[in-house]
């Protein structure tokens, strides 16, 4: 295994640690981005640039934006509800 493919995967593992441990529901949403950005990097290193695009609309733009605008949106209902 290529050096730069250990630090990959060590930085995926990081982030995913990091991730799993987040409490605040925003803070993991901005975790898991940078969780995604750091598996982009690992599918580049594993030479399969394909899945590096894929992961990156999904798991670095798409999930945190849909997550963070449903968490503004009931919080919103819940304060006009109470």
């Amino acid at each position: 295994m290529v050096p730069l493919q250990s630090v990959a995967l060590l930085f995926v593992a990081l982030g995913a640690l990091l991730v799993v441990l987040a409490r605040d529901v925003v803070r993991q949403a901005l975790l898991f981005s940078l969780y995604g950005f750091a598996l982009v990097v690992l599918f580049l290193v594993f030479q399969a640039p394909d899945v590096a695009l894929s992961a990156l609309v999904v798991s670095a733009v798409a999930y945190p934006i849909v997550l963070v605008g449903a968490l503004a949106r009931v919080a919103a209902h819940r304060k006009r509800r109470g």
